[in-house]
């Protein structure tokens, strides 16, 4: 829990306090008894999760840690800050057998200059060097993000720099926001951008992130891919699942699915939705 960062934007270090590790052993332990009652995923979250230190571990050894037990399916975690993207956290991706493919990284802007501003201690330069390190291990590997869009003192330019950067690595699901500014932060005391070109921006910024997603679920039309199945869908008509890139998937199915996971052939899909059919149904079928 806590963040030590104190990015000028952001309440939590106030809020929740300097940062602070459970031992290792007390998850593990948390982890075996969830997986006893049927659990297949585990998703590890902190408000700044990769600067998970506790003694000599970091959230590479957890993860590898969390790898060895049995019926545990998927490994998740968030949130991560690109500061703490260590390359012992890079090289797990190499080794983790249930580490899932999608990276959550936010970079709140494409701009250097708004990267100071907002004191987030990293730059463009070693962010791209993060996800090129992974493409490299993985090319399955997928990337998510948070942007802030209009920060205070936010040009043309630093808006088209977040532009390119999205437009680069092809976020296929990201949060956007404009500027809101938090009692007591520092960046509460900024001027703010004029919202109508705040809004403008964040339209533009949508757009593109909206066809980032649209392109990627397109891509997996006619594929199979591995579903865990969480419930029946609110009307109980259909299953729900997630992929391996936490898309939602809908399939028709009978309730022994649920808590499985099952090869679902993908049919069509929306902006954030995969439509599909069990292929043990198709294989009924025929």
């Amino acid at each position: 829990e806590g963040c030590d960062k104190f990015c000028h934007f952001c309440v939590v270090p106030y809020t929740r306090g300097p940062e602070y590790s459970r031992p290792l052993e007390k998850i593990i332990l948390e982890a075996k008894n969830l997986i006893s009652n049927g659990t297949k995923e585990i998703v590890l979250l902190g408000q700044n999760v990769n600067a998970y230190k506790n003694g000599r571990s970091r959230l590479s050894d957890l993860i590898l840690e969390l790898d060895k037990l049995t019926g545990l399916e998927r490994i998740r975690y968030t949130t991560s800050h690109p500061k703490d993207m260590t390359d012992d956290l890079i090289e797990v991706y190499k080794f983790s057998k249930k580490l899932m493919p999608l990276v959550h990284l936010p970079v709140q802007s494409g701009s250097d200059k708004i990267l100071e501003n907002m004191n987030r201690n990293h730059t463009i330069k070693t962010y791209l060097d993060i996800f090129h390190s992974l493409i490299n291990i993985n090319k399955n590997i997928k990337f998510s993000s948070d942007f802030i869009i209009s920060y205070p003192g936010e040009t043309e330019n630093d808006f088209k720099a977040t532009l390119k950067l999205i437009k680069e690595i092809e976020f296929i699901n990201s949060y956007s926001f404009i500027f809101s500014p938090r009692p007591g932060t520092v960046a509460s005391k900024l001027k703010i951008i004029d919202k109508a070109v705040s809004i403008k921006r964040l339209e533009i910024i949508q757009q593109v992130l909206f066809g980032n997603q649209i392109k990627m679920n397109k891509s997996v039309e006619n594929k199979t891919l591995d579903v865990l199945v969480e419930n029946r869908t609110d009307n109980k008509a259909k299953l729900f699942g997630r992929s391996e890139h936490m898309t939602s998937v809908m399939f028709n199915g009978s309730d022994d699915l649920i808590g499985k996971i099952v090869k679902v052939k993908i049919l069509k899909s929306n902006q954030n939705t995969l439509f599909g059919e069990a292929v043990k149904e198709i294989n009924q079928k025929v």
